[in-house]
């Protein structure tokens, strides 16, 4: 691998995955660059053959729910589906899966390369790289559906050079407000940025922002809004669907856990039946998708005696559905808080919204450019709970071990704040060296 790929890469033959991998992260000088121009060149160059209908879906939250509930689904009904997803956990062909099975090394180096020749002069961010390479894949791949997933607003987002069937936007709340605008009507606009004319447009969000209204009436979009033009109503062992012209009852709970998760399944079947013409799906294969799917990361469950829990709740936003599912989900026991947190995201608001289900906080930094490091982690949790039971570790990895060793088996262990917490913590347990680990304590 070249040691400065973005200026000696003359040739990228040979390059095996994680050179590739390293070689599209070092083309762009930013991670982000907001705007649609470079990436529609370089899908105009590369010339895709999109004969199937797309379902983009945006969201502060539930996006990564959402997506997997269609994939589940579709797929139960026996369509060859594609998923396109981020951010990845522990491999990022987790990104890219159709017929539910991730790409193959040798498939996504193909689809880096197909990029790379189009791409030519063009610089592309690492996130635009990857969607051109799952959309170049997807075109190839002879796949019925698509369903792909916005990385971050919507309007200018490189998921949105692509024209969808339909477009939902799950939630709007505040997060990314740097990119987005620092309202909720900025933002909503932003994500509204997905929605077409005479496309059905779907919104799960009880209190939509008058912008994304306003957009979707704009572009002549056939808006359905959630308590407007379809509801749910849930009960102890199953709920009921229904719209101005359709209803489900009797439906199982969907696996993931959360009554947001009713709002997000409510959105899914919306869309599905929006698309009945193209994609017909009956109700056995709804109910099929609502009890399989699976996300990793979104309240999980890994082990029990002690609990220990992962959620990626990484805004104000999703730590308030977090601490929905800890309060319902109560324990004899204590409750200990593996935190970490990237240092531009809103680590006082997911403090205050989880603090009343936390006992005791482990923190510390992430093995990441954007991370906030332990003692800043430690003063923003002290400084909104200044009585916390409160330590420092070196890095998740020793905050975990750590947890384990300390906790009964009548407590639990919830690791949360970023997709880079949680994948340390998945990382680690994947190791041979972690039962050693644990028997050492890494407190600072």
């Amino acid at each position: 691998m070249p040691a400065h790929p973005e200026l000696s890469a003359k040739s990228t033959a040979g390059f095996d995955l994680n050179d590739w991998l390293a070689y599209i992260e070092a083309l762009h000088p930013k991670d982000i660059e907001m705007g649609l121009e470079r990436v529609n060149q370089v899908k105009q160059r590369l010339n895709l053959d999109i004969n199937f209908p797309m379902i983009t879906v945006a969201g502060t939250n539930g996006k990564g729910s959402t997506c997997a509930m269609l994939e589940h689904i579709y797929h139960a009904a026996g369509y060859r589906v594609a998923s396109y997803s981020s951010p990845h956990l522990l491999r990022y062909s987790e990104r890219i899966r159709v017929g539910s099975v991730e790409i193959s090394d040798a498939n996504l180096i193909m689809a880096f390369q197909a990029v790379e020749v189009a791409r030519r002069e063009i610089p592309l961010t690492y996130f635009e790289y990857g969607t051109l390479a799952a959309m170049w894949h997807f075109s190839t791949s002879q796949v019925d559906v698509a369903i792909l997933e916005v990385g971050l607003g919507g309007r200018l987002d490189a998921v949105n050079v692509f024209e969808p069937n339909c477009a939902i936007v799950t939630s709007v709340d505040l997060d990314h407000m740097e990119f987005l605008g620092d309202t909720r009507e900025l933002i909503g606009a932003e994500k509204a940025g997905i929605f077409r004319e005479n496309i059905p447009a779907i919104c799960g969000e009880l209190n939509p922002p008058q912008s994304l209204i306003d957009y979707a009436q704009k572009v002549g979009a056939s808006l359905k809004l959630i308590g407007r033009d379809f509801s749910f109503k849930s009960h102890e062992n199953d709920w009921r669907y229904q719209s101005d012209v359709f209803f489900l009852d009797k439906m199982p709970l969907p696996a993931l856990i959360g009554d947001f998760q009713l709002y997000n399944a409510s959105c899914v079947i919306t869309a599905i039946q929006s698309l009945q013409r193209f994609l017909p799906v009956n109700q056995e294969a709804i109910e099929t998708g609502f009890l399989t799917v699976r996300l990793h990361g979104r309240y999980q469950y890994l082990s029990y005696k002690p609990d220990v829990i992962l959620d990626v709740a990484h805004n104000p936003h999703a730590a308030k559905s977090l601490a929905s599912n800890l309060k319902k989900t109560s324990t004899s026991g204590k409750t200990i808080a593996v935190f970490a947190m990237l240092a531009d995201k809103d680590i006082a608001g997911v403090v205050q919204a989880v603090a009343g289900e936390i006992d005791d906080w482990y923190v510390s930094g992430i093995s990441h450019i954007r991370a906030a490091d332990g003692a800043q982690i430690k003063q923003r949790v002290l400084t909104e709970l200044p009585s916390a039971s409160i330590k420092r570790f070196i890095g998740v990895a020793e905050a975990f071990a750590q947890a384990c060793i300390d906790a009964n088996e009548n407590d639990r262990i919830i690791i949360l704040g970023s997709f880079f917490t949680v994948a340390e913590v998945m990382r680690v347990l994947q190791t041979a060296t972690f039962k050693n680990r644990m028997n050492k304590n890494g407190a600072r």
